[in-house]
């Protein structure tokens, strides 16, 4: 029973993130001398730097699961293909895509229908390999064939252990999600017409019945947290809504993530198998989720000062909506594609709030970050939240190219890892599921409770490095559009030379009380700050 009543006590609180930062949704925005706040200094840059200043405008490409682009905050800076017609099914500007008037989908057929689901990547290598050493005689196999055996078992143990973990944890969700509904299913009965009050609840007696202790439990924690109850059907409700994103989560988890038979690629239409074929895809810039999308897209370019919502960093920006992300892991060839497709329709900076631990055609993509590397493109990256290091481990896609030099695996030079900051400050700097790393990390921003939009004209607080990216993005937006010149290399430089750096003791991602320096957590040692890029970037130009 008492796993009952915390499962409960999170379910009906984990939504109160604001609570512990005095409900202040706009952090990522303060400054820490005026605020008190490791935001990164947005107001104070265009109060003290930017005030009657115009930039020039700078098109950034969010590589993510689709933008809601009719959205009260975001409709207004969607960038528009300047050489489309819209609506008349002609490539009107020869760029091989139809209509493509706010972005591209890569993860849609020609016939309007769109990949939802996908499964891991690491599934899709499993499945590529089971065929040929399922049933193998290992004792026949040659040396270079061992090691390829070797990699398909440890594939197969991870795809095949997670989803039976994830059915497992389903049917226990459900279980517990189930003995609470009784439970309050029973206090129902049992209080008959009485009003769901305080004071008839402590005259309530459940004597030693275990369904009722519990009911009773549920209501009193709901009315301790200022609920108003009008009804039994309400609290059930209630439950059901707390338990259903982790049912689904799993579910999912089960029936798509890791499962070798699920195939929505069929919906494409492509020729999976080339991976360089360019044309293929549609123009629904949404998708069936574009939470995640819209989302970043807010961080970085909701409307200044337009009393809605909430603002976004960068003033003078553009939106191109570039679907590539799932309900799973993207796909190399999508990811390469929207890269493509970004560098050669003005994009200057983008976003990609995505990754994982395994990559099927890295060739493919390291193509493509050399093209846009060429085309003076600026790439900003999740660092990933597996609370890991990311010096030891490769959350793709990454820097490093797969072909390598004398002196090592070359980089690309346009290239930001971003890890994300906790708005808790002191030790707990550092967001708990963070990816890190004093090679492979950059720097950090703010990616813990940040309020932005979401589709259907929504605004909420989502948390990751998905959301310390885009802010990223934005600083580098708003200072490339006062300074167009900046290459990528030297607009990286000037945003690593300018975070505000944490001297502190942090605890380690993933520990509970592991100490580590924050200056030993990313290459920087610091925050990144707008005003002090700005500043940076006058200095460096004169």
């Amino acid at each position: 029973m008492k796993k009952l009543i915390y499962l409960l006590t999170f379910v009906f609180i984990s939504g109160s993130l604001f609570a512990q930062q005095g409900d202040n949704r706009n952090w990522h925005h303060l400054d820490l001398a005026q605020d008190s706040m490791y935001g990164v200094s947005t107001h104070k840059a265009y109060k003290d730097l930017l005030n009657g200043k115009q930039g020039t405008t700078v098109i950034v490409a969010v590589l993510d699961s689709g933008v809601d682009f009719d959205h009260e905050d975001l409709k207004d800076v969607m960038w528009v293909n300047p050489g489309e017609i819209a609506g008349n099914g002609i490539d009107d500007d020869g760029n091989g895509y139809v209509d493509d008037i706010h972005g591209w989908n890569f993860i849609g057929g020609k016939n309007g229908e769109n990949v939802d689901k996908d499964t891991y990547e690491v599934t899709r290598v499993y499945n590529s390999l089971r065929y040929k050493y399922e049933n193998v005689d290992s004792s026949k196999l040659n040396k270079k064939q061992l090691k390829e055996y070797k990699f398909f078992q440890e594939v197969k143990e991870e795809v095949v252990g997670n989803a039976e973990k994830a059915e497992k944890n389903f049917e226990r969700i459900k279980v517990q999600r189930d003995n609470l509904l009784t439970s309050v299913i029973k206090m129902a009965e049992a209080m008959g017409d009485k009003e769901i009050t305080s004071e008839n609840l402590n005259e309530f007696d459940p004597g030693e019945d275990e369904n009722l202790i519990m009911g009773k439990q549920i209501i009193q924690g709901l009315l301790m947290n200022g609920d108003k109850i009008e009804s039994f059907d309400q609290i059930k409700e209630t439950i059901g809504k707390g338990y259903q994103r982790g049912l689904d989560y799993y579910q999912a988890q089960y029936e798509f993530s890791y499962n070798p038979d699920f195939n929505p690629r069929t919906i494409v239409g492509d020729n999976y198998s080339d991976s360089y074929e360019k044309y293929y895809g549609n123009n629904i810039y949404d998708g069936p989720d574009a939470s995640h999308g819209t989302h970043v897209a807010g961080i970085i370019a909701a409307t200044r000062n337009n009393e809605i919502g909430m603002d976004g960093i960068a003033a003078n920006v553009k939106i191109m909506t570039v679907r590539v992300v799932p309900d799973g892991d993207e796909r190399d060839k999508d990811v390469a594609n929207g890269i493509i497709y970004a560098a050669d329709n003005g994009a200057k900076i983008i976003n990609m709030s995505f990754g994982k631990l395994y990559s099927w055609d890295k060739k493919a993509v390291d193509k493509a970050l050399k093209y846009a590397q060429k085309k003076g493109v600026l790439m900003v990256h999740a660092a990933g939240n597996n609370s890991a290091d990311n010096d030891k481990i490769d959350h793709y896609p990454v820097e490093k190219f797969e072909k390598k030099k004398l002196c090592g695996k070359k980089r690309a030079n346009n290239w930001i890892e971003v890890g994300a900051l906790n708005f808790r400050q002191g030790q707990d700097f550092c967001a708990p599921f963070s990816n890190y790393g004093t090679e492979e990390v950059d720097l950090f921003a703010p990616g813990m409770a940040i309020y932005s939009t979401i589709p259907d004209n929504g605004y909420a607080s989502f948390q990751g490095t998905s959301m310390a990216s885009p802010v990223v993005a934005g600083v580098a937006a708003v200072v490339k559009s006062y300074y167009p010149d900046l290459s990528p290399k030297k607009l990286k430089k000037i945003l690593m030379a300018s975070v505000v750096p944490i001297d502190a003791q942090v605890v380690k991602p993933g520990t509970k009380d592991e100490m580590v320096a924050f200056k030993n957590t990313c290459v920087s040692g610091g925050v990144v700050n707008l005003y002090n890029a700005l500043q940076k970037a006058a200095e460096m130009s004169k």
